[in-house]
């Protein structure tokens, strides 16, 4: 899977143990900053992930700082990005179960690494239910 990744300084940690699980998993990862864990504005490194996403150019998303919030916030801003906030397995589950997310917010000062990592690939290997949510969720990305 394509997969594009972003981060502040405050996922920068994760953000770089992500990648390194993703690529030894077979996964193509595109990493869109930061490059370091010095303080810059998350705006800056998840717009372009929310962007590259939202054009076909990659599957998924990941994206991370101290909380996500922000992260979330800011991907969800783009037409055609559906993004969950997740701090555990099964809201990784649910986000694509039930909203068809294709961007993962993640918060390095809300869990531990092997979670991070495990709500990871919960995200890349759940499906999407379709059903009675397809419409509304179509309707988002119009």
């Amino acid at each position: 899977m394509k997969i594009a990744i972003g981060s502040d300084h405050a996922g920068f940690r994760y953000k770089q143990e992500i990648i390194a699980h993703l690529q030894s998993t077979g996964h193509d990862v595109t990493d869109f900053g930061t490059d370091s864990e010095a303080s810059v504005s998350y705006v800056t490194y998840i717009r372009p992930v929310a962007e590259a996403v939202a054009a076909g150019q990659y599957e998924r998303g990941i994206v991370l700082g101290g909380s996500g919030n922000g992260e979330a916030i800011t991907a969800n801003r783009t037409k055609g990005v559906r993004c969950g906030l997740c701090w555990n397995i099964e809201s990784a589950r649910l986000t694509r179960l039930h909203n068809d997310a294709n961007v993962l917010s993640l918060g390095e000062r809300m869990m531990d690494l092997p979670t991070a990592l495990a709500i990871v690939d919960t995200f890349l290997t759940t499906g999407f239910e379709g059903g009675r949510h397809v419409d509304r969720i179509r309707a988002i990305d119009e």
